[in-house]
Order: C-alpha cells, then sequence, then structure tokens
C-alpha cells in the first residue's frame, strides 16, 4: 500500500508530558513516524517527527519502585498526541510478549488516563483479533497470547494510558515488522481496512473495554492504587499460568 507521498508534514519537536500524572517522571523514549513507516498503511508517508512518548518505569516514591522491582512488575506512562499519520489514526508499533518458562504468554494492563483508544488485540495465528473501545477511566487486560496495538481514534484529544506489566521480559516487535502491522488498519475516516499482508481469513469483532470479571474487586482505579497497595493480584503478570480460568473469554 504506497501512494500518498504528497503529505509533507514536520511534527513539533517538543515533548508531551501526561497532564493526568502528579509525581515525578523519568525522561520519555521518543516513538518517532520515521519508526512507524514499515506498520503504516501508507509506507512511504513523508511526515516526520516524534510520534508519541514512553515514560518507562515510573514511581512516585522509592518505597514504591523498590518494591516494583522486588516483583519484577514495571509501571509505565505512554502519550499519544493525536496525529493524521497520511490518512490512519497514529498508533502504536505493536508487538508481541514471549511465553515465560511455563510457557504461558506474559499479559498487561492499561488504563485510560485521558482521551479515548482504541486497543487492536489479535492472537498470531489471528484467530481471535478483537478492538477495545476505552475511554478515561477504563482498565484494559491484554490477554496471554495476544499482540496489540494502541490508536488515537481523536482528532483532537492526547490519549494519555498507563500500563502495568512483567519486567522479565522484552516484547517482539518482529512479528508485525514483518506483516507491515496488524492485521487491520483504522483510518481517520473511522473505515477499517484489512491488511493484506494477513492472507487469513479473519473477523474483526467490536467490544466495549471491561475488566477480567473474576478480578473486578482486585483490578481498580486509578491503576497505580495496585501499585500502592501491594497488591497481590499483581502475580498475574508474571505467572499467568497460575491465573489461566480468569484471562478465559475475557472480551467474548
Amino acid at each position: 500500500m504506497t501512494g500518498n507521498t504528497t503529505h509533507f508534514k514536520k511534527l513539533p519537536d517538543r515533548q508531551v508530558q501526561p497532564a493526568c500524572w502528579h509525581g515525578p517522571l523519568p525522561e520519555p523514549s521518543v516513538r518517532t513516524v520515521d519508526d512507524l513507516l514499515g506498520v503504516l498503511v501508507h509506507p512511504d508517508c513523508r511526515i516526520t517527527g516524534p510520534a508519541y512518548y514512553m515514560y518507562r518505569a515510573v514511581a512516585k516514591s522509592d518505597e514504591d519502585r523498590t518494591w516494583m522491582e522486588s516483583r519484577n512488575i514495571r509501571f509505565d506512562i505512554t502519550v499519544i498526541p493525536p496525529t493524521n499519520l497520511c490518512g490512519e489514526y497514529i498508533k502504536t508499533k505493536g508487538h508481541y510478549h514471549p511465553d515465560d518458562p511455563s510457557g504461558t504468554g506474559y499479559p498487561e494492563i492499561y488504563e485510560v488516563l485521558a482521551g479515548e483508544a482504541h486497543y487492536l488485540i489479535q492472537t498470531r495465528d489471528c484467530s481471535d483479533v478483537v478492538m477495545i473501545s476505552a475511554r478515561a477511566g477504563d482498565v484494559i487486560v491484554v490477554p496471554s497470547g495476544y499482540g496489540h496495538v494502541t490508536i488515537n481514534p481523536s482528532k483532537k484529544h492526547v490519549l494519555e494510558m498507563a500500563n502495568i506489566v512483567s519486567s522479565r521480559f522484552t516484547s517482539n516487535y518482529q512479528g508485525y515488522e514483518a506483516r507491515h502491522g496488524a492485521a487491520y488498519f483504522e483510518m481517520a475516516n473511522g473505515e477499517l481496512v484489512k491488511n493484506p499482508a494477513y492472507p487469513e481469513r479473519t473477523t474483526l469483532r467490536l467490544v466495549q473495554a471491561q475488566r477480567l470479571i473474576d478480578l473486578s474487586n482486585t483490578i481498580s482505579d486509578p491503576l497505580y492504587q495496585l501499585i500502592m497497595k501491594q497488591a497481590p493480584v499483581l502475580e498475574f503478570l508474571n505467572y499467568p499460568e497460575k491465573f489461566e480460568a480468569l484471562m478465559r473469554d475475557v472480551y467474548p
């Protein structure tokens, strides 16, 4: 999919910080539009500059940081300004999580702090592809075995989101790079376009954000409360095999 070289635009270089976070922040890692070209519907898009900002290993106190490090978990914040990337809503690059030593994929928890988000999750064989719509205050679980892309579907509002994830692994971006993105592209006119690099017959399911039913009393808003409470439920991030029953049919 090429042919959109008429878009010439330089995005602002200013760093965008999360407005909803009240606490110290590390220097962010910056993902540029050039980093995303291989997963865009138009890989010859001529827009340049920063696409989004990732604040990793965020903690409000030394006590919180020490506890997270001792449990091998990490709290991150990502900020995605609204941008039209040559006709496509701005999105993260997309990645899969590897399996833990038991052979079960590492899961992840997200919370929308501000704005709105579409979480496009998919199994490696595309037997299940789900678009989860979420707004500020919603908590989203990426189950074991799913890759995921986050899209900011707003034309004017910044998306701020937090996540808690195991720090025991490195994310795998190669699967998305090899197939030029996720199974679907979300265009800035709202159209969902199937990625032709996926010959599999896929059905895209559209659902609203919801919590894991059996964890509804332990996964709370705001998400950072789980850190402050040193919540035992976060064990499922490192030992998902112990919680497989809880992650079945998360988004029926």
